[in-house]
C-alpha cells in the first residue's frame, strides 16, 4: 500500500517514513525558547537551521498555549506570523505550518505560504471547521481538556488512551462531515495539555489507540515537563528524556514528531524507524 501524502499547499511531504516537525515560536512567552525568535530575522535564521539539521517542515506559532498562557488577539498573532511565513515561503523548500486556533489566522497564514493548520483545538474554535473545509490544506486535530490558562487544573480520565482517541475519532468525523477530506486529517494526542504526569506516560505506553484510528499521529513532547518533572530537569536539560520519549513514539507508529532539538531528534526518529520496520528497511537505507 502506498505511503500516504499531505499536499500542502504547492509542497508534498510523504509520510514513508516518520518525519520531523521543527517549533518556531515567534511569541514572547512560549515555555522553551519564548522571545528568541520573535524578531523576523532571527526566526528565519532558526527555520534555515532547522531545515540543515534535517526538519521535514517547520511549524510556526504566534501565541503561546504553555498551562497558564494568556491568549492574544487574531490580529497580534497575524502580526507575529505572517512577515515570518511569507520571507520563509521563498527561503525554505519544506513545508510550512501554522500553530493557531483562530480562524482569521488560519486564512491569513495560509495566504501568506503556509500549507498545514496545527489546531489544538481541534477546530473548535466558532467558524474553524468550515474555515479548514475551505483553505484544502492538511489539518492536524489536537486533544486538550480545557484550556491553556486552565488544563492543568486537577485533569481526570478514567481511561486517558481511550478517552483521547475518541475525542480525535469524534473531531475526524466532524472535519469530515464539514467538507475536510480524510486524507488531509492528522492527529495529535496532546502531551502536556490537560493531562498529569500519570496521563501523559499511560497515553506514550498506549499512543496506538490513536495510531489505530488510521490517521497520521503527530507527536509533539520536546522538552515539555512530562520530562522535566519526572528527571527533575530544566528546560534547557530535557534532551535526552526527550529523545527517549520521541523514540518511544516512533516505534508505536507516530508519524511526525515536533521537536525543539531538530538534528538530535531526526538521528533518533530514524533509528527508531529502523528498529520498528526491521532489518531489511535499515538495510536499505545503506
Amino acid at each position: 500500500m502506498a505511503a500516504p501524502v499531505l499536499r500542502c499547499g504547492g509542497r508534498s511531504l510523504a509520510l514513508d517514513r516518520p518525519r520531523v516537525m521543527g517549533v518556531l515560536n515567534v511569541t514572547p512567552d512560549s515555555f522553551s525558547d519564548g522571545g528568541r525568535f520573535l524578531e523576523a530575522g532571527s526566526a528565519r535564521a532558526q527555520a534555515r537551521r532547522m531545515v540543515e539539521e534535517g526538519a521535514d517542515l517547520i511549524d510556526i506559532g504566534g501565541e503561546s498555549s504553555r498551562p497558564g498562557a494568556e491568549p492574544v488577539s487574531a490580529e497580534e498573532e497575524i502580526a507575529r506570523v505572517v512577515p515570518v511565513i511569507e520571507a520563509l515561503a521563498d527561503e525554505v523548500a519544506v513545508p510550512l505550518s501554522v500553530d493557531t486556533c483562530k480562524p482569521q489566522v488560519m486564512r491569513a497564514a495560509v495566504a501568506a505560504g503556509a500549507g498545514m493548520v496545527n489546531d489544538i483545538q481541534a477546530l473548535q474554535a466558532p467558524g474553524a471547521l468550515a474555515e479548514a473545509a475551505a483553505l484544502e490544506v492538511p489539518i492536524c486535530l489536537m486533544h486538550m481538556q480545557g484550556e491553556p490558562r486552565t488544563m492543568q487544573q486537577r485533569p481526570h480520565y478514567d481511561d486517558v488512551a481511550a478517552e483521547v482517541a475518541g475525542f480525535l475519532r469524534a473531531r475526524a468525523e466532524a472535519a469530515e462531515a464539514a467538507g475536510v477530506p480524510r486524507e488531509r486529517l492528522v492527529l495529535d494526542p496532546g502531551f502536556g495539555f490537560g493531562k498529569t504526569l500519570a496521563h501523559n506516560y499511560q497515553l506514550l505506553r498506549r499512543l496506538d489507540a490513536v495510531v489505530e484510528l488510521g490517521l497520521p499521529v503527530l507527536v509533539g513532547i520536546s522538552r515539555k515537563s512530562m520530562v522535566g518533572r519526572l528527571l527533575e530537569r530544566g528546560v534547557e536539560e530535557r534532551l535526552a528524556g526527550s529523545l527517549a520519549a520521541a523514540a518511544v513514539a516512533t516505534f508505536q507508529g507516530a508519524a511526525i514528531v515536533r521537536t525543539h532539538d531538530v538534528a538530535a531528534t531526526a538521528d533518533a526518529v530514524r533509528v527508531a524507524a529502523a528498529a520498528a520496520q526491521g532489518a531489511e528497511a535499515a538495510e536499505a537505507e545503506l
